[in-house]
């Protein structure tokens, strides 16, 4: 049987290509999984333990999400096998070579991720300029607007935070939040919800932990982010092992770094009323289960999160940041509160409330193509 064959189905994925250039070292996947509602937005992320299965999900979740934002695009996902913190000049020449590679596949618009960021779409969109410039989370100075600068996704998460606590039953205001994953996401949803009036008292990288009952300084945070240094050398509060923040008391607990860090073995030790998934794919289908049978509301990835890639589809229709985010916070809110109510309703698992309803939406969508989700 063919390895990738239990990840096949109805919707996709449409292409698996595999881009090997072995003189400069380059290992990287393309996964377009369904184009049915358009050409395919999804993020390059470059890790050195990144799989053809894990981008295989994470297409899958982008289809997922960009049908539940009620977007004209499809879903897929790219991925480079190699450490981010590599010189400049090397990583350059990688998303340069993988961006070249793939110049004929219009069916796939690069956007940033883990491990890339505006930088590198300006190498991609400079290496696709004869093939369309198929590239979103551009610098500004090429008329782009860099998600992860602005904090599109975080701005998202805030909003969908507002629709969680009150399904949790408690208000935002106050609210103790938990980010593990303190970077380009987590960062902009502490500062996000803070001007709600939610107060950060953990935060993890992968240098480890901090936690503050009385909250932590979010400037100092940022401060020492913006030096290369780990939260858990923040002057206040107390410092644990990276995967204590699983055990930090909280409200609010928001998984914005990599997929599975909430499995069947950890998942018991969380002490939250609400998760926020910032990360895509960050739980098991069995920590989701736990978390339910619990009572913790949780918003899944492809609803909570979809506020960068509702940016960027925003940008590559020419909109302004004003009205991007404008859209963020309209289907965000509306999103997350569909899927809550139908769990209210039904008793469902919030993802498979949210499945449903967006695979509804990509199902309408191929009934109008003749090849389907191709």
């Amino acid at each position: 049987m063919d390895e990738f064959a239990r990840w096949q189905d109805d919707l996709g994925p449409a292409r698996i290509i595999h881009v090997h250039v072995p003189g400069i070292g380059l290992r990287g996947v393309l996964v377009v999984d369904n184009v049915a509602a358009g050409p395919s937005i999804g993020g390059l992320r470059m890790a050195p333990d990144v799989t053809t299965e894990e981008c295989i999900r994470l297409a899958r979740a982008m289809t997922l999400k960009n049908a539940a934002a009620g977007l004209a695009h499809g879903g897929g996902k790219s991925v480079i096998r190699a450490d981010p913190r590599m010189p400049a000049a090397q990583k350059e020449t990688l998303v340069r070579a993988f961006a070249h590679a793939l110049r004929y596949e219009q069916d796939y618009i690069f956007g940033p991720d883990m491990g890339t960021d505006e930088t590198c779409m300006a190498w991609v969109r400079d290496e696709l300029r004869d093939a369309g410039g198929r590239a979103v989370g551009l610098p500004p100075e090429v008329g782009g607007i860099p998600l992860d600068r602005v904090g599109a996704t975080g701005w998202g998460l805030a909003h969908a935070a507002e629709v969680a606590a009150a399904h949790a039953g408690f208000p935002l205001a106050g609210a103790r939040v938990v980010v593990q994953g303190y970077g380009a996401v987590g960062r902009h949803a502490a500062r996000f919800l803070a001007a709600k009036g939610a107060v950060l008292v953990g935060a993890a990288d992968s240098g480890g932990t901090i936690h503050d009952p009385a909250g932590l300084d979010l400037d100092a945070l940022d401060a020492l982010k913006d030096r290369g240094g780990s939260v858990a050398g923040h002057d206040r509060g107390k410092a644990l092992p990276r995967d204590g923040v699983i055990d930090i008391d909280c409200e609010i607990w928001i998984p914005a770094a990599r997929p599975d860090v909430l499995d069947e073995a950890n998942v018991g030790r969380l002490r939250a009323r609400c998760v926020l998934q910032g990360a895509n794919i960050p739980c098991t289908r069995g920590a989701e289960e736990d978390l339910h049978r619990r009572g913790i509301v949780n918003v899944p990835d492809f609803i909570a999160n979809a506020g960068g890639v509702i940016c960027a589809a925003m940008e590559y229709h020419g909109a302004g940041q004003s009205a991007a985010f404008a859209a963020i916070a309209e289907k965000a809110t509306r999103n997350t509160a569909e899927v809550l109510d139908a769990v209210a309703k039904t008793g469902k698992l919030p993802r498979d409330a949210a499945v449903e309803m967006a695979t509804a939406r990509v199902r309408t969508a191929m009934a109008w193509r003749r090849w389907g989700n191709c």
